[in-house]
């Protein structure tokens, strides 16, 4: 008898686990992540070396807990059918799709601070050894450009998006999953608090910060379910924090006519992006199969 070939179920059509448990978990992991930060006693700020490192340390040990969650609370089915790397966006199949699209796709976003940066000395020091050689020796750019992208998405994405993705559907999980990766950025208003910051400045740096990483949480995780890879997310992520928010008072520096370009350049840039995003992240560029499947 010929062998025949063995038809694999869409996610949805599998067991989901209850909602109760994928929403506690990924909570529970946002505490943890959170804790992680706050366990050392320290006199120092959160840009001291000695807290930096410290915290490095936690949330590795975060990362290596982080998995678990996935592993114990997923269903049965899901980790029989598929290799346990995969549920957390780690394969071969359209890696580098997914290491160069959605890298040009965010750039895309940023196309007006870039030109503008291009008129500037910081544009000249990517073409400088002397100051690749500065940022990869000081801890403050490891921290943000590195560590924080590679813990961040690796717990609220790689590893709470399986699980809330086997519960909710992957447009419902794309608007939860950065709840908990916003409300994880407002423990910042007590370190503000701590140095002397007035509670209503303080107050409205957090909410500010919370509307915008919760933002960046919906691409972030729209990125990890619609292309199933951890490094989309990752790269974005990097992207993000070197270019930061717009510098508006930059923008206003330059003559006449950069100025009208630069501002020409932040529309088109926001509009190509919104265009290019549904196209650019087309699951079948990156042979995802598992997360997006409606």
């Amino acid at each position: 008898m010929a062998d025949e070939s063995i038809i694999l179920p869409p996610l949805a059509s599998l067991p989901q686990i209850p909602t109760v448990i994928s929403v506690s978990c990924s909570f529970t992991l946002a505490v943890i992540y959170v804790g992680s930060l706050y366990v050392w006693s320290t006199k120092h700020n959160r840009d001291h070396p000695t807290t930096i490192k410290r915290r490095f340390a936690s949330v590795s040990c975060v990362m290596l807990m982080a998995p678990l969650f996935v592993y114990f609370f997923s269903s049965p089915e899901l980790l029989q059918r598929e290799p346990f790397p995969s549920l957390l966006g780690f394969r071969w199949q359209g890696l580098w799709q997914a290491i160069v699209i959605p890298y040009l796709l965010t750039a895309l976003l940023f196309l007006g601070p870039i030109f503008v940066n291009m008129q500037n000395e910081s544009f000249r020091s990517y073409f400088d050894l002397e100051a690749w050689r500065g940022s990869c020796t000081s801890i403050i750019w490891i921290r943000n450009l590195v560590m924080a992208p590679l813990s961040e998405e690796f717990v609220f994405r790689a590893c709470m998006m399986p699980l809330i993705l086997q519960s909710f559907t992957p447009m419902t999980a794309v608007f939860i999953t950065p709840l908990f990766f916003g409300v994880a950025h407002l423990h910042h208003i007590a370190e503000r608090l701590s140095v002397g910051m007035e509670l209503s400045t303080a107050l409205f740096i957090g909410l500010f910060q919370f509307t915008y990483t919760t933002l960046f949480g919906f691409y972030s995780a729209f990125l990890f379910a619609r292309t199933g890879h951890f490094v989309a997310p990752l790269l974005a992520h990097a992207l993000c924090n070197h270019m930061g928010l717009p510098d508006v008072q930059d923008l206003w520096q330059q003559n006449l006519w950069r100025r009208v370009l630069a501002i020409g350049l932040y529309l088109v840039g926001l509009a190509g992006w919104i265009y290019l995003l549904p196209v650019a992240t087309e699951p079948s560029l990156y042979s995802n199969k598992l997360y997006w499947n409606v």
